[in-house]
């Protein structure tokens, strides 16, 4: 990679796996996406509302395993709807 682009931002970063299937629960959608990153795979994952809204949770957290990265995920969101419920749109 050229200093160019690691100074421009070109190549390198996050990048999004394929998106896992979606998870339903308690009325919402979970999907997980974590991003590919040097290292490992952060957590990360879109949740949709019972109204179509949308919010993207992305978290520090990096795990080597995308499996578990995807499992980790969809917990995080879960504990995420616990606390906040619909309220997560505001």
């Amino acid at each position: 990679m050229s200093l160019f682009s690691k100074l421009f931002g070109g190549g390198g970063g996050q990048k999004a796996a394929p998106a896992a299937d979606p998870v339903e629960y308690m009325g919402f959608r979970i999907t997980p996406a974590p991003l590919s990153e040097e290292g490992g795979f952060r957590l990360a994952a879109r949740i949709e509302g019972p109204d179509g809204q949308e919010h993207q949770l992305v978290r520090a957290d990096l795990l080597r395993d995308r499996d578990e990265a995807e499992a980790a995920s969809v917990a995080k969101a879960q504990q995420l709807i616990d606390q906040m419920g619909v309220r997560l749109f505001d």
